[in-house]
């Protein structure tokens, strides 16, 4: 029986290398209605079509006729401004090549569930109370997290750094079709930063993947919040804020919490620590001493490094006795592809 094309990793091919329709109908000499109706599978995608598909977006051939799911991305994006969707879509294609390959990884291996309880803002009332309760879950005796991502992986949650070819984008998480979390979060962002994007999406996760968030609610808010309590408890950050804040206490703070002067200030703002006034005074000291983009170096801290995809690889590796050139060819990518993702 002939092996059938799956339509729809054309679509997601062309849009991992950011392609339109039309742009790549032009690249393969016919028409973006006759691309159009190979996507939606309305046409046999003849094999001269596969052998141009691979040669211009850069797959090997098998890459078209795995028997795989497209996934969606969760919720929103951790990002800074308004992102052109022109920007995200390959961001999206990229990530979903990804889980791809985890799910090809997890089901090879027979990896455990993650632990990922559902805490539903209509039982808990607040973000913070279900920052609260995950603590308790997850055991979480110390105030400071001294490495977020180990308690993620610790947890079943799969972290990788990607370059999402900007700096607008700090983070984003999938469901693979085995039902394990992959948190990608943006190569270019520091440690500070790093550490509450993860908790912003461990938000995501336990409080609004497995429930319905009404449309009218700010599930971003509600992440941050979330963030902000699990990486600064209030019954214990608070302290630290009360004979008044400085830029210099902000400096001290971020070496302590593991967090950004920034969103400490913010911090102490939502516990009442600091009026707004206040807060707009050190912000505009912060740009005075030109630390608002940039803060300063001496209080960077360490990036976590996550290891458990690395340590699934190399059991997989393991176990089925493959070399490089085996593992590119069961993922079903190229050998310079294999490189950027994993190096």
């Amino acid at each position: 029986m002939k092996q059938q094309i799956n339509h729809s990793l054309i679509v997601l091919a062309r849009e991992t290398r950011g392609l339109t329709q039309y742009e790549l109908a032009e690249k393969m000499g016919i028409s973006p209605a006759q691309l159009s109706k190979m996507e939606l599978g309305a046409v046999e995608v003849y094999e001269e079509y596969v052998d141009k598909l691979s040669d211009l977006l850069h797959y090997p051939k098998t890459f078209f006729y795995q028997e795989i799911q497209v996934l969606q991305p969760i919720l929103s994006y951790r990002k800074r401004q308004v992102v052109a969707q022109k920007l995200l879509t390959p961001i999206d294609a990229q990530i979903n090549v990804f889980s791809m390959h985890i799910q090809y990884f997890i089901n090879s291996m027979g990896f455990s569930k993650p632990n990922i309880p559902i805490l539903d803002i209509a039982q808990y009332e607040t973000p913070q109370a279900c920052a609260k309760e995950l603590r308790k879950l997850w055991k979480v005796k110390q105030p400071i997290l001294d490495n977020i991502s180990k308690l993620l992986e610790d947890n079943g949650i799969i972290i990788t750094s990607f370059n999402f070819g900007t700096e607008r984008v700090d983070s984003r998480t999938i469901i693979s079709a085995t039902g394990h979390p992959v948190i990608f979060t943006n190569k270019t962002m520091l440690g500070d930063k790093l550490r509450f994007s993860l908790a912003y999406e461990l938000g995501h996760l336990v409080m609004h993947q497995f429930t319905s968030p009404s449309l009218d609610r700010d599930v971003s808010h509600e992440a941050n919040a979330f963030s902000a309590e699990f990486l600064m408890p209030e019954k214990d950050i608070k302290k630290d804020f009360q004979n008044g804040v400085t830029v210099a206490l902000l400096g001290e703070l971020k070496k302590k919490w593991k967090v950004s002067m920034h969103a400490l200030l913010y911090r102490a703002c939502d516990l009442g620590m600091v009026t707004d006034n206040q807060k707009r005074y050190i912000i505009q000291q912060f740009n005075q001493l030109k630390i608002r983009r940039r803060e300063p170096q001496e209080f960077d801290i360490t990036k976590e490094q996550p290891t458990l995809l690395k340590f699934i690889m190399a059991n997989h590796k393991s176990k089925f006795k493959t070399d490089v050139s085996m593992l590119i060819k069961n993922l079903h990518i190229e050998h310079e592809e294999y490189l950027n993702m994993y190096s």
